[in-house]
Formats: C-alpha cells, sequence, structure tokens
C-alpha cells in the first residue's frame, strides 16, 4: 500500500517514517482480525447524505429504520424531501432522535440541492473544498457529516474522523489532540490518498471501537496491544 512521502514541519523523517508503518500495519491488522466491512450500507448516494444526516447521536439501526420509513413513504428523494412539511418529516425521522432538530436540518439541505435541481452529480460534481465548504454552511453539518457525505457519497478521498478514531489514536499514543481537523490532517499526512483504503480503515476503526476498544477497554483481545501506549502503561 503506497504512503506519501515528503516531510512536515516539527517531524522527523525517521519518526515519520516509523508513524506511517504503524498506521499501516495497525489497518493491516484491523483487516486480518475484523475483515472488510462493505460500509456505508445504502442503496444511493442520496441515502448516504440522508443517513448521514440522522446518524448524529444515535445508533445506525434507527437511522435505517428512518430511511425505511421515508421510503415507504415515498419521501426519499431531495424533491420529495424539499416538498414535505416539517411534521410529516418528523412523524417518519422520530426514531434516529433529535425530532425537532432533524427533520429542520434535512429539509434545508434538501432545499440546498433543489437549487442544483436535485442532481447530486452537479452538487458533488464541483471540486472538493467547494462542496465540503457548501455542506459546512448547512445547518447541523459538522466536519463529521460533511466528510461523510464526501466519503461514501460522492467518491472523494477525505479522511473521516469520529469520536472512536480520536479514541483509538490517543490510546495507541498517535495524537494528543480531539481537535477534529488536526486529527484529520495526521492521518492524511501518513496514507495514501485513496479512496477505498480511507473508507475501509474508517469503518474498522468503529468496528473495533464498539467491538474491543471501548471505553473500558478489551486490551487482552486487542490486535493492536503490542503498538499501544495505552496498553503498556496501564495493563497490570
Amino acid at each position: 500500500m503506497p504512503m506519501h512521502s515528503g516531510n512536515r514541519q516539527g517531524i522527523s523523517a525517521g519518526d515519520r517514517c516509523r508513524s506511517v508503518d504503524q498506521v499501516v500495519e495497525a489497518y493491516e491488522r484491523l483487516l486480518a482480525r475484523f475483515g472488510p466491512q462493505h460500509w456505508w450500507p445504502a442503496e444511493t448516494r442520496f441515502e448516504v447524505i440522508v443517513g448521514a444526516l440522522l446518524m448524529q447521536q444515535t445508533a445506525w439501526r434507527n437511522v435505517a429504520t428512518a430511511i425505511g420509513n421515508l421510503k415507504r413513504a415515498r419521501l426519499l428523494s431531495p424533491a420529495a424531501i424539499a416538498r414535505a412539511s416539517i411534521p410529516e418529516l418528523r412523524r417518519h425521522v422520530r426514531i434516529a432522535g433529535l425530532y425537532r432538530s432533524k427533520p429542520r436540518r434535512l429539509k434545508r439541505v434538501c432545499a440546498r440541492l433543489m437549487e442544483f435541481g436535485g442532481d447530486l452529480d452537479e452538487f458533488l460534481g464541483r471540486p472538493m473544498s467547494v462542496v465540503r465548504k457548501d455542506l459546512l454552511a448547512q445547518e447541523g453539518v459538522g466536519p463529521e457529516t460533511a466528510d461523510s457525505i464526501l466519503l461514501y457519497a460522492s467518491e472523494t478521498p477525505t479522511f473521516l474522523v469520529d469520536a472512536y478514531t480520536v479514541r483509538i489514536a490517543r490510546r495507541l499514543g498517535w495524537i494528543d489532540t480531539d481537535r477534529y481537523e488536526s486529527v484529520k490532517a495526521w492521518f492524511e499526512g501518513r496514507l495514501s490518498r485513496d479512496l477505498r483504503l480511507y473508507r475501509e480503515f474508517h469503518a474498522l476503526l468503529v468496528r473495533h471501537a464498539v467491538r474491543v476498544c471501548r471505553p473500558r477497554p478489551k486490551c487482552a483481545e486487542c490486535p493492536l496491544n503490542e503498538m499501544c501506549a495505552y496498553y503498556r502503561t496501564r495493563r497490570p
């Protein structure tokens, strides 16, 4: 798997090569343990967008149920959601939580898509920085949601960070910050700009955090414990 070459200010070439090697090794160990994750589970790019908007502070099973409700109500399109009333949307997506804000955010993002005729190719086909800025300008869309849409709906290689990524990277001793853009830059500086790699690594980190690297981690089961600063310093 090719890695970026070069050096960043404040990081020696030797240290950076070691960190690149560790990131690659961690990816390969997680892939060997959990296998390909086939994430994001959606039939269309628009489903990815809706899922990303509904995913905040809830479990995926609730998002999947909400999407299913929208499908059955024939509301799963930018035009249909933009036309629907907030109370109608609320009935269908309530299970995803934040039922006062999520329907409004969903409707407003779809209204923005309709400014492009509901054409996702036109909306997402602009330069990545322009699309990301546009997404971040929408109510309730933060960096994680924007990057979810870019990575999984527009097939743009951009590294997606979430709370699980931060937890694992901190325990491994790779980072000492929770700042989204800093963590994103750290990973992107050590991985090839590869769509498949970014998607799979993100999904593997989620699986690892849910199954093993939990708030109370199961270190004895961890495929990364040999490289983990937390394991070295906290184990009995």
